[in-house]
């Protein structure tokens, strides 16, 4: 039977293989801290989307970066201090 050091070693060597693999796939790992306000808005847009936390978080850069694109990062920026969001 596996100790309890075989066990956390094998836990490690799976996600160090499955962060190799996702960046092999041209995948980068993003973390950060949410306030609260973001934090409700998160929840929200997964409960009504059904997406992962994944897919949010690339689906929100891909909407912020197109704004910025189009020159309406500071209309979108205004939009969400009107909003208190």
């Amino acid at each position: 039977m596996n100790s309890p050091e075989q066990k956390r070693r094998a836990n490690a060597d799976k996600q160090r293989r499955f962060r190799e693999r996702q960046r092999q796939a041209g995948k980068k790992e993003i973390r950060g801290y949410v306030d609260e306000k973001g934090l409700n808005s998160y929840q929200e847009l997964a409960n009504k989307s059904g997406w992962t936390d994944s897919e949010l978080l690339n689906n929100a850069l891909r909407i912020t970066y197109a704004a910025y694109k189009c020159g309406q990062i500071k209309l979108l920026s205004q939009w969400l201090k009107e909003r208190d969001l």
